[in-house]
């Protein structure tokens, strides 16, 4: 059954207008006429029984958190639909119809019910934190506070970007060495399992004197062979060894802090902590948050318990009265030039602008060092890999040379 919008005229020659639901166009002109009208025109309206439904949001089983290149890519269309007007529920259900099966497709569709039912966008982030942390949401409440929503979205759009593209870079730099250190384990493993009990063999049946490194090399040859399925295990092992010291607060503490003073590896952390660390404060500040909420929420953005510590000193340093450069000087855990900026900030009361800058050169420090990095990591795998290659092929000329001279 449809229904019908019916213009018609009655006795008096007056134009008048109805709906009807009827199964066809003859039967809806016969009602018409049933009423003491005359229809002039009968045109299909919509369906008067089987109303479209809404299409169906269904939640997927999920685990763990949404991952971060794609809550860029959310922020970043959700930032360029604000910026064109579009109401904030009709922004979430089409990026969450955009989205597949996931951690933040089920958030979305939530998200787009509370704001829908009444609650702020904030209110509604923050009870997903698998997808949306305090960051996030300390940075969107402070948005809505200010009616710059807009403008918020843009900023975190382009905080989130940047921390995203350090992040690849530092894994990158990572690649080339573990891909490397692998294969040369397999190939010094076949070697082991395979060739050193070949001449072992031959060396028993001469019956000679085997030098040290010849039976250092054989020995562990045998460990190899007998042990071979603990390869695989021991960098299992490890993982799960230093993820059981960093439970702990202390071991965490201690883990951290070696983390820092590694060669190389701890500048590129120090650096790319604190850069996170300026923007985010720097993003958080610009946007209104007040000071001490905005170092909070930093320092549960923060991975490194050093840093983190010395984030809470600061933000016990100003809430006594103090400025900020002297508890980050006391904390050891910043150098020189990072407090003197800061310091040169606090004095100018341009203090979201210069963490900006501090952060924009220190990733221009990261980037440097990462490929000092691959520079440094290419040789040092090349030598380590000819070492253990040459150790092999003269411990097993030894014997062989002690044979030939025996014969001679």
């Amino acid at each position: 059954m449809a229904l019908y919008a019916v213009e018609a005229v009655d006795s008096k020659g007056s134009k008048v207008k109805h709906e009807v639901s009827a199964e066809d166009r003859e039967e809806a002109m016969a009602r018409v006429k049933d009423m003491g009208l005359y229809p002039t025109r009968v045109d299909p309206k919509r369906s008067a029984v089987a109303v479209e439904a809404p299409p169906v949001r269904r939640r997927s089983l999920t685990f763990g958190r949404a991952s971060m290149s794609l809550m860029t890519q959310f922020t970043q269309q959700l930032a360029t639909l604000q910026d064109a007007g579009l109401p904030i529920v009709r922004s979430l259900k089409i990026l969450e119809g955009q989205q597949k099966p996931g951690v933040l497709k089920n958030c979305l569709i939530d998200v787009a019910e509370d704001v829908e039912a009444g609650s702020t966008l904030s209110e509604a982030l923050a009870k997903h934190p698998a997808a949306f942390d305090r960051l996030y949401v300390g940075m969107i409440k402070a948005g809505e506070a200010g009616g710059v929503l807009d403008t918020i979205l843009e900023r975190l759009a382009d905080f989130m970007e940047k921390s995203l593209r350090l992040k690849k870079k530092v894994l990158g730099a990572m690649i080339y060495p573990l891909v490397v250190t692998g294969v040369a384990v397999s190939i010094l493993a076949g070697i082991m399992t395979f060739v050193i009990p070949a001449f072992e063999k031959m060396f028993n049946e001469t019956g000679i004197n085997l030098p040290a490194p010849t039976a250092l090399l054989i020995a562990v040859s045998g460990f190899v062979a007998d042990y071979w399925f603990l390869l695989p295990l021991a960098p299992v092992g490890f993982v799960l060894l230093l993820r059981l010291i960093g439970s702990h607060p202390r071991g965490r503490y201690v883990l951290d802090r070696f983390k820092l003073g590694m060669p190389v590896f701890g500048t590129i952390l120090q650096r790319s902590t604190v850069s996170r660390f300026c923007r985010t404060l720097g993003t958080l500040v610009t946007s209104g948050v007040p000071i001490l909420d905005a170092l909070s929420i930093t320092r549960e953005a923060t991975t490194n318990l050093v840093i983190a510590r010395a984030i809470d000193e600061v933000h016990s340093a100003i809430r006594e009265g103090e400025s900020i450069a002297g508890p980050l000087s006391a904390s050891g855990a910043f150098d020189d030039m990072f407090v003197n900026m800061v310091a040169v900030g606090e004095e100018t009361g341009a203090l979201d602008a210069m963490l900006t800058k501090i952060a924009n050169n220190y990733d221009d420090d990261v980037d440097t060092a990462v490929e000092s990095l691959s520079s440094i990591l290419e040789p040092l795998l090349i030598v380590g890999m000819g070492g253990a290659v040459g150790f092999i092929v003269i411990a097993l000329f030894m014997p062989l040379i002690q044979l030939v001279e025996q014969l001679g």
